[in-house]
């Protein structure tokens, strides 16, 4: 019986802490193309809502786990994982270039009986109708008759310490029944809650996507509640803690909707709907609403500026979701923006994340730490980090009113 090798191809959210967990199992090889990323990780210097860097340290000293940027190093693998990011344009398009990159690099790889799993969030056809091609063409491979492919969608939450990858339960599927039933095993062997499979990669495809689209509209119609209820002078918390008390009721917060997911995946299913002439009007709503809630958390601050006579602004929390150092799509930045073109003083504060990524990614100034003996004439609380309710974080002698922005979230 063959070993089992698995090649992991992009080492960010998603690809490194699905490569820690095959690791306690299996021989890993971890690629990306960044080399410095690769070095870093190496050295085991890995950003706390990635992974635990103990984890990552233990697995580079057992010698399960081989970080490379060189493609050839994964050659001897058979079992490619892709786990790469599918963002959208800046106009909202699905953009695959980095997964068709992906593909083209796995396909110069691969190997008779070789099986290729896409992790990354696509529309529902995309791993047979994209992916496929381009492996078979780069390969000089038959597709089920020298190698195989599979769809299992990632489910991870970045930040989020009480589902790390081993206790999400995974949708896996695959191009024949038995590549179905190869990775139900493989991906089973490491996961404590085991997988569903799917019938078909179709639908492990739409089922990723449904999943996110479903927060998003729920997030949407919360947010679309709280306009309402702010226009009338009615508190929007008390009114979901009132509604809470119905057992069918779900109660979601308003907020800022970024990151990878939420904010990104319901335009790939609407560009793909829009192939069959279905025009998905419900998501179109739903992201309309939840971009402009930036705007409208600015225009809310700047009117309480403008109510007091103020000058001077205090926006806590840069990450796109409380208690987490991901900045990707954040939504404060659109808050910092639209808030610079009639205040000028705005101090941006968060301690988790990174201040130079911040700063070459939106061009905007983030500090760690309140500057001391400052007096704000408005502090906003833009992504709620557990650390912000703590007295002694705000080490300014006089503390103003505080508006709370909600609670953002993915």
């Amino acid at each position: 019986m063959k070993k089992t090798d698995i090649a992991l191809i992009g080492l960010g959210y998603v690809g490194l802490p699905l490569a820690l967990a095959f690791a306690k199992r299996y021989h890993v090889v971890g690629f990306d193309v960044d080399g410095k990323k690769c070095n870093n990780l190496k050295k085991g210097l890995v950003s706390r809502d990635q992974c635990d860097a103990t984890k990552l340290r233990n697995a580079l000293d057992h010698g399960n786990f081989h970080i490379t940027n060189e493609l050839n190093d994964t050659k001897a693998c058979n079992y490619y994982i892709i786990a790469v990011p599918t963002p959208v344009s800046k106009d909202y398009h699905a953009d695959h270039t980095l997964l068709k990159k992906a593909c083209e690099m796995v396909g110069q790889v691969i190997d008779k009986d070789d099986t290729v799993v896409i992790e990354s969030t696509v529309w529902p056809g995309m791993t047979e109708e994209i992916c496929v091609p381009i492996l078979e063409k780069v390969s000089g491979l038959k597709l089920n008759t020298d190698f195989f492919v599979g769809y299992s969608p990632e489910r991870i939450n970045p930040g989020d310490s009480q589902h790390p990858v081993e206790r999400i339960r995974k949708i896996v599927s695959g191009s024949t029944p038995d590549t179905a039933a190869a990775l139900e095993k493989l991906y089973g062997s490491i996961l404590l809650n085991g997988t569903y499979k799917a019938p078909c990669i179709r639908v492990a495809e739409a089922s990723k996507v449904m999943e996110n689209c479903q927060r998003d509209v729920l997030i949407a119609f919360a947010n679309e509640m709280h306009t309402i209820f702010s226009a009338l002078g009615i508190n929007t918390e008390d009114v979901i803690a009132a509604a809470s008390t119905k057992w069918n009721f779900v109660p979601l917060h308003p907020g800022l909707v970024g990151g990878h997911c939420i904010s990104v995946d319901p335009y790939y299913l609407i560009d793909k709907a829009a192939t069959a002439d279905v025009d998905a009007r419900l998501l179109k709503t739903a992201r309309a609403i939840n971009n402009e809630m930036a705007i409208s958390y600015a225009r809310r601050i700047a009117a309480r500026l403008k109510k007091t006579g103020g000058s001077s602004v205090l926006l806590l929390g840069f990450a796109f979701k409380p208690n987490c150092d991901d900045i990707r799509n954040t939504r404060v930045a659109d808050v910092y923006h639209e808030l610079a073109k009639t205040v000028s003083d705005i101090t941006v504060c968060d301690p988790l994340i990174d201040v130079e990524k911040a700063k070459a990614e939106y061009g905007i100034n983030v500090v760690h730490s309140v500057p001391r003996n400052r007096d704000y004439d408005v502090i906003a609380i833009t992504t709620a980090h557990d650390i912000f309710a703590r007295d002694a974080f705000l080490n300014i002698e006089h503390k103003p009113v505080m508006l709370l922005c909600d609670k953002p979230t993915e």
